[in-house]
């Protein structure tokens, strides 16, 4: 049987966790399929990269929406947006696993090109899952966006990008704290909502 396009997908994302490269001929090999068949079923190497890389990001933004919505009543500060705080999550884990920082520090280019590209498999997922994540909080406060929501999402994955990657970008170390802040200034600044 002919791996399925998930299976190549999953252990393309197992091989980057345990901080290996991916080569596709080592990956086809594993899958038992040819390379041909597994350019097929998925693309070149930024493709697989991109799948996997939102894979693993997916699930991680998963997680991070339960395990916020799983905490006590009063945990976030009053007045905070759901959106924010799962956000920050999410880039705290990005910005502090192992596997991405190797990646990043093995393939400066490459992890740039597939983890930022807004025409590769990464970014634009993101931006949908942020897009999201605005719409239910500006619909549960009865908020309104001085930009199209999906504009904002950009900007806000964008700016997290900016701060997660700005050891390869401009040299300078990463800042999830400065992140937050500026994050959090845009959104609530957009959407209007009040913050003292």
């Amino acid at each position: 049987m002919i791996a399925p396009r998930e299976e190549v997908v999953r252990r393309a994302a197992r091989t980057l966790l345990d901080g290996e490269r991916l080569d596709t001929t080592t990956l086809a090999g594993q899958l038992g399929i040819s390379r041909v068949t597994l350019f097929r079923r998925v693309g070149n190497r930024d493709a697989i990269l991109g799948e996997a890389m939102w894979w693993l990001a997916e699930r991680t933004l998963q997680r991070a929406a339960q395990a916020h919505d799983a905490r006590p009543e009063g945990a976030e500060p009053a007045g905070r947006l759901r959106s924010l705080a799962i956000i920050e999550d999410f880039r705290h884990v990005l910005g502090t696993a192992p596997s991405l920082r190797r990646f990043i520090d093995d393939e400066p280019t490459t992890a740039l090109r597939v983890l930022t590209d807004p025409r590769g498999r990464v970014q634009p997922r993101l931006v949908e899952a942020y897009t999201d994540l605005f719409e239910r909080d500006v619909e549960q406060r009865g908020l309104s966006s001085e930009v199209q929501l999906p504009m904002l999402a950009y900007a806000v994955v964008r700016l997290g990008e900016s701060f997660l990657y700005s050891d390869v970008m401009v040299a300078r170390d990463p800042d999830l704290k400065a992140a937050t802040t500026v994050v959090d200034a845009l959104v609530t600044g957009v959407l209007g909502l009040r913050t003292d």
